[in-house]
């Protein structure tokens, strides 16, 4: 016996022995089956269910809230006080900076203050003895006016007490306006306090909101100069899943839709909320930016891949429940009620949804679907279906 005619006669072996397991003998089977016993099964009548019509896309996990620490003065890094992925809460330091010079605008400026506000006495004093002077001026001027009325002084000593009573007015002007000087130097060096004192709290460059140090560019000893990042920090447990869509699917996609958003490094799925959508579209890629929030959960992390299963319509199939399949190898088959007896047939399989799975050919609808299937079924065999 040659070589190929082993090999086609193992086929025909292994063929033979498959048939026989799946019924492939029929008349032999359907003689034993007349005799033995019928077994009971469960059984669902398949008929036709609207199933969601989805569009996926992949997309990054990012934070909704991303803050760029840098410093706003220039200044040589004195401590770094945080670490990489540590957590900090609002207005904890992470930056400290050699302040020396800030420090010693901040004393100029308090000593300008006190010198602004030791002059205070003194113009005080200023007013009050003017303002004496004028009453003192106005009430020899009203004497020497009744005098001069009655022609009981000369015209000279009348214009006399006019001149004093003017100089004594003046006087008393002129120490107001250095009072009111006086006190706007006050209130350009309480600014200036307030300004210095600003400036020195640059020095310490504190977390503007409860989150995690997510990258570190910082040392001490290096040169900060403004606007140059020092670190990221990430507020924790507020992220979204950013997608880029294709731009013939923006119509079906709209802000405060519900989203399915699978992450496969956790091994689960959420359910997302549509926040934003790019106006403008990516020329290069002809996609716009849908931006997905996601519920606050501490395994979540910035960078991870997640998927999006965007709900775009509804669609009838044909399912089977999950329990009903049988699956060998490549091949998946069901067993149906068929006149009375369990006929195995071969299916093609969908998408799963939950415990039911779509069917794509091999069934239709009507027919009957064993399921949970006995153990010991085979085809053939005699069923009786519990009502």
């Amino acid at each position: 016996m040659t070589t190929r005619t082993r090999t086609v006669a193992t086929l025909l072996t292994s063929a033979l022995v498959w048939m026989a397991g799946c019924g492939g003998a029929p008349s032999s089977e359907g003689t034993a089956d007349a005799a033995g016993p019928t077994a009971l099964v469960t059984a669902t009548r398949l008929t036709p269910t609207q199933w969601p019509l989805t569009y996926e896309v992949t997309g990054t996990v990012r934070a909704r809230t991303t803050a760029v620490i840098s410093a706003k003065v220039m200044g040589y890094v004195r401590e770094v006080p945080v670490r990489l992925g540590d957590r900090v809460p609002q207005g904890a330091v992470l930056v400290r900076l050699d302040a020396r010079d800030l420090d010693a605008a901040l004393r100029q400026a308090e000593a300008a203050l006190e010198e602004a506000q030791s002059g205070v006495p003194e113009a005080d004093n200023a007013v009050a003895a003017a303002k004496a002077g004028l009453e003192l001026a106005q009430v020899t001027f009203r004497r020497m006016q009744d005098l001069f009325e009655k022609r009981s002084v000369s015209h000279q000593e009348y214009d006399e007490a006019v001149a004093k009573l003017r100089l004594a007015e003046a006087n008393y002007e002129m120490a107001q306006a250095r009072r009111r000087q006086l006190a706007w130097k006050i209130r350009q060096a309480e600014q200036a306090l307030k300004a210095a004192a600003i400036s020195r709290g640059y020095g310490e460059i504190t977390a503007p909101f409860d989150g995690v140090i997510t990258e570190k560019s910082v040392e001490p000893g290096i040169l900060a100069t403004p606007g140059a990042p020092l670190l990221v920090l990430e507020r924790e447990g507020a992220y979204r899943l950013e997608a880029p869509v294709e731009e013939s699917r923006l119509r079906d996609i709209r802000v405060g839709q519900t989203v399915r958003v699978e992450v496969e490094a956790l091994g689960r799925s959420f359910e997302g909320r549509v926040s934003e959508i790019t106006p403008a579209v990516d020329p290069a890629a002809r996609s716009s930016l849908v931006k997905i929030d996601l519920p606050a959960t501490p395994s979540l992390r910035s960078g991870l891949f997640g998927r999006a299963v965007f709900t775009v319509g509804r669609r009838p199939v044909l399912t089977v429940p999950a329990s009903a399949i049988h699956e060998r190898g490549q091949l998946s088959t069901v067993f149906v009620v068929d006149g009375g007896h369990a006929r195995t047939r071969l299916v093609t399989l969908g998408r799963r949804q939950a415990e039911h799975v779509e069917v794509l050919s091999g069934l239709n609808a009507g027919d009957q679907v064993i399921a949970p299937v006995p153990t010991g079924l085979t085809d053939g065999v005699r069923v009786e279906v519990r009502s």
